[in-house]
């Protein structure tokens, strides 16, 4: 991974936060928090623990640990709360992927593992790229959730980014 890569998947990821939350909004929320079964029950759980996530290793990526207990540990029951904390997170993100650097990007990243408390230590691209990847795999749940509730959040590919579209127009 360089440091290009990361800053569109930053944008992506903001761009596909933006579009599933927009969706999430037309369901009431009885639908949002209903146990459909996913591995965090609901599109609320799911929506909350990507949160999660990106707040534990954000914090670990510019070195301010998020305090956390568990990584289903609900941060805001209300829709609108975790819609905010999730553009401000997201905001972040951004700025975060802005600052990166293929030097930073070649250097290790060390912290302490929250699913099983012991230290580690793993290439910050790896780390970076596994960031990324888990809030595909986790949007990608949430995703079918909503089209199996006859929902559609449209296309959802990263090359359909609008600056990458923009970038890459003939």
């Amino acid at each position: 991974m360089i440091a290009a890569q990361a800053k569109d998947m930053a944008s992506y990821n903001r761009w596909m936060n933006e579009r599933v939350y927009e969706v999430c909004a037309t369901l009431s929320d009885e639908a949002r928090k209903q146990d459909r079964g996913a591995f965090f029950s609901s599109i609320h759980g799911t929506l909350n623990h990507l949160l999660v996530g990106d707040k534990l290793w954000l914090g670990r990526f510019i070195d301010e640990p998020f305090p956390l207990e568990s990584l289903d540990q609900e941060l805001h029951a209300d829709f609108d709360a975790l819609r905010h904390d999730r553009v401000a997170t997201d905001e972040q993100i951004v700025q975060w992927a802005e600052s990166l650097t293929d030097t930073a990007l070649r250097g290790d990243l060390e912290y302490m593992s929250i699913v099983n408390p012991a230290p580690r230590r793993y290439e910050m691209w790896l780390a970076v790229a596994h960031f990324f990847n888990h809030q595909s795999h986790h949007r990608g749940q949430i995703t079918t959730l909503l089209s199996q509730a006859g929902l559609d959040v449209g296309l959802t590919d990263l090359i359909w980014l609008p600056e990458v579209v923009e970038r890459n127009a003939f």
